[in-house]
């Protein structure tokens, strides 16, 4: 029988990086079992001392820290040490070198990453935009979106839509519903449009579940030949206009994201 690891995500900050680096740790070794404890905005001593303390009753942890202020992070190192406690430091190895590379020392300030600059602002404000264009609100001002998504009920609009606000680009999204046209300034937009659409069984199943979950008695929005059709009308419009098209159906959000950022930094470097 496997043994259970009690991961304690360690920083200084939100922990945000630490979340994503145990994601990534965690879907290389599927069949182990893991339980995670977050330990956010350490950097009093107290802090650290009652984290060690949590550590040590806990069996077989793992601590993992992003620190960027050297005695607490000594403090930790030590401790575990001591204890026989795996632990790694995200950061140790990687400042250094570039403060080598570099020729200068880094700052070494907790949440530095959250300063309020011109970049976290210009984030907000795409978030803002994309939160009062979804699901085709306000089409008349879309024209002012950095990405416009297209794609049939259930095809991870409005997931990819918000992920890609959180990268800062203003970010609409329109249903393609039967027997509604879009307005041409759409299709003549500066947006980079992208046409997501989804296997139809692998709709049908996630229209199923979501009915199901919400007691809806449509009778054909599950349908699966309903679904076809509503596909390949779909995929009709985004040949006719030339529109760039992610099949969505075993990618996640961040996946399609990725692949429709390397579409709009192609588009902006032509």
């Amino acid at each position: 029988m496997n043994r259970k690891y009690n991961f304690f995500l360690v920083s200084d900050s939100t922990g945000e990086t630490l979340d994503r680096i145990f994601l990534a740790i965690k879907a290389q070794f599927r069949d182990m079992e893991f339980s995670i404890q977050h330990f956010s905005f350490i950097r009093t001593s107290a802090q650290t001392a009652q984290l060690m303390e949590h550590c040590r009753k806990t069996e077989n942890p793992i601590v993992i820290y992003t620190l960027v202020e050297s005695s607490t992070s000594n403090f930790i190192k030590n401790e575990c040490k001591s204890h026989n406690i795996p632990c790694f430091g995200v950061l140790d190895h990687l400042i250094p070198q570039f403060e080598n590379l570099f020729g200068k020392k880094a700052t070494r300030r907790p949440s530095g990453q959250h300063e309020l600059n011109l970049e976290y602002y210009k984030k907000i404000e795409a978030i803002q935009f994309t939160l009062a264009h979804d699901d085709g609100q306000q089409l008349e001002t879309m024209i002012e979106s950095d990405i416009i998504l297209l794609g049939v009920s259930r095809t991870s609009k409005t997931p990819t839509s918000i992920y890609l606000a959180e990268k800062g680009f203003k970010t609409s999204n329109i249903p393609l519903v039967s027997h509604q046209k879009l307005p041409d300034y759409i299709f003549s937009s500066k947006a980079l449009l992208v046409g997501l659409f989804i296997d139809p069984e692998r709709l049908a199943d996630i229209r199923k579940t979501r009915m199901n979950l919400l007691n809806d008695k449509q009778h054909d929005y599950a349908n699966i030949e309903f679904i076809k059709d509503e596909t390949i009308k779909s995929k009709q419009l985004f040949a006719s206009h030339k529109i760039p098209t992610i099949d969505v159906t075993r990618k996640s959000v961040e996946e399609t994201a990725a692949a429709i950022v390397k579409m709009y930094e192609i588009k902006h470097n032509k």
